[in-house]
């Protein structure tokens, strides 16, 4: 028979994905991998009433059609939570309800990309936003992140010798896979290559209302003077990831076009789910439950960093976020980080993680990984990250002094 599919299902590799949820989901293992949040947390009481005074309130229109743009009350309580919480001025007509962040990531992709099309990554980046782009085969030019964000003055390079690059995605709160923020001044500086290369950026920030210590920074989007910076979010990370519910902020042309191509792929997001977010957000203080939820995974970020810096060795290192749902930790050069996981830490430990292969447009790197610490409680935690450590004892070869160091 010959081959039906299409090269884009083809090239899409989410094997990688597929092995992190098995080894999250088998009782026998301790799992920093997945990126869950802690399901105790959620108001799932709350939200079962808001379905209900939704469904109330708005009868039997609420199982209509509707706009595709999303329900125009919640599109305005994000509006004014961007200006409250990012420092950016936007109306509700330049917000889109998408179904997850994932979607928006995929409808920018799909916007933007054509086969072959150059865009930047962040090294290490978010492994799901990498299988969302493989779909369009774009062409990676990879920059390296340390303690303050993506390397500007790689980017600076790159964008010079590759003047055809499009897009540029990037996870500037609490990075995912390091944990990092990109500092102030890093953010000024993309948005002004941005312009001067006639390049879009895509700020993806799932997790910037979760901040446990340091101060706020601005969004990207803030120092944006010219529309090219398309910000996305979602409830996943704050209310929970079931609702399936984010947001793309967005200037009056690229929204247009996005409207356009949310309104081929699935017509709307789910009116009903909409409409019980803004009941909830009626109703309720989310800044009161996302102050609650902070302070629970403030303490298990802490009790983490304090169980790496009792346990694991000193050739290995990690970083230290001020906020999210991850850490990265580097281990001693010429170390295979998944190949550590399969033969070793997974039979022996029974303890997964995120190994660094995946996370990375070119797969080159592989002496490191990632850990979450939202999805476990204190004692699990400590336990896990105790078993890791006594695997990690014998990895004895040099790495740098720093996990994640590179200049501005």
């Amino acid at each position: 028979m010959k081959n039906l599919f299409a090269n884009r299902v083809l090239n899409n590799d989410t094997s990688d994905l597929d092995e992190i949820f098995k080894n999250s989901a088998n009782p026998e293992n301790i799992s920093f991998a997945g990126g869950f949040p802690d399901q105790h947390l959620f108001p799932d009481d709350d939200l079962k009433q808001a379905y209900r005074d939704a469904i109330e309130q708005d009868g039997q229109g609420i199982f209509q059609y509707s706009s595709t743009q999303g329900l125009p009350a919640l599109r305005q309580k994000i509006a004014d939570r961007m200006a409250t919480h990012a420092d950016v001025q936007v109306s509700a007509d330049n917000v889109l309800m998408t179904q997850g962040g994932q979607q928006a990531i995929d409808l920018v992709a799909k916007l933007l990309l054509n086969h072959g099309d150059a865009m930047v990554v962040e090294g290490p980046t978010y492994m799901g936003a990498l299988a969302a782009f493989d779909t369009y085969e774009p062409t990676y030019y990879e920059i390296p992140v340390d303690d303050n964000g993506m390397n500007i003055r790689q980017l600076r390079k790159t964008l010079k010798a590759h003047p055809e690059i499009k897009l540029i995605y990037t996870i500037p709160d609490f990075h995912n896979p390091t944990g990092t923020t990109m500092s102030a001044k890093r953010r000024q500086a993309m948005v002004a290559l941005a312009n001067q290369y006639d390049v879009i950026i895509l700020e993806d920030s799932p997790y910037r209302d979760l901040r446990y210590s340091g101060q706020n920074i601005p969004a990207i989007k803030h120092y944006d003077t010219e529309g090219r910076v398309i910000f996305i979010s979602s409830f996943s990370k704050i209310l929970s990831p079931a609702l399936r519910t984010g947001w793309i902020v967005a200037s009056d042309t690229i929204m247009q076009e996005l409207v356009g191509l949310k309104s081929a792929i699935d017509v709307q997001s789910p009116n009903v789910t909409l409409a019980a977010i803004n009941s909830y957000l009626d109703s309720h203080d989310i800044d009161e439950h996302v102050a609650a939820i902070s302070g629970a995974y403030r303490t298990k970020r802490d009790a983490m960093l304090t169980a790496l810096d009792n346990y694991f060795p000193k050739n290995v290192q990690y970083t230290r976020p001020n906020g999210g749902f991850f850490i990265w930790v580097t281990l001693p050069a010429g170390v295979d980080a998944k190949a550590l996981l399969n033969d070793v830490v997974l039979p022996q430990a029974h303890v997964a993680y995120v190994p660094a292969a995946c996370q990375f447009a070119s797969r080159a790197v592989t002496n490191g990984f990632r850990l979450n610490f939202t999805n476990s409680d204190v004692a699990t935690i400590t336990q896990g990250i105790q078993r890791l450590g006594q695997i990690l004892q014998p990895v004895q070869v040099t790495v740098p002094t720093t996990a994640l160091a590179t200049p501005f």
